[in-house]
């Protein structure tokens, strides 16, 4: 998408020296992209604690194998 903006001189310069880019584009894309996923770990954070997850894997997997065998039969090997 093509966008115009006005950024300072001072700040694109230190922002394609972080990014290491070599086009202004460049720069602002990483930029952005990182901010993105800076905002999706930050709301993930927000989350310790308040989540809870059961360790029960192998139960659902034995679960799973005994749900397909009533389903599809046993198969020969």
């Amino acid at each position: 998408m093509r966008t115009t903006i006005t950024v300072e001189d001072g700040v694109m310069e230190k922002l394609m020296k972080y990014t290491k880019s070599k086009t202004r584009t460049e720069a602002v894309n990483r930029a952005l992209a990182d901010w993105v996923q800076h905002l999706k770990i930050e709301k993930l954070r927000s989350l310790r604690g308040k989540l809870y997850m059961e360790d029960n894997w192998e139960k659902l997997r034995s679960m799973e194998i005994q749900e397909n065998r009533a389903t599809y039969g046993k198969r020969s090997r």
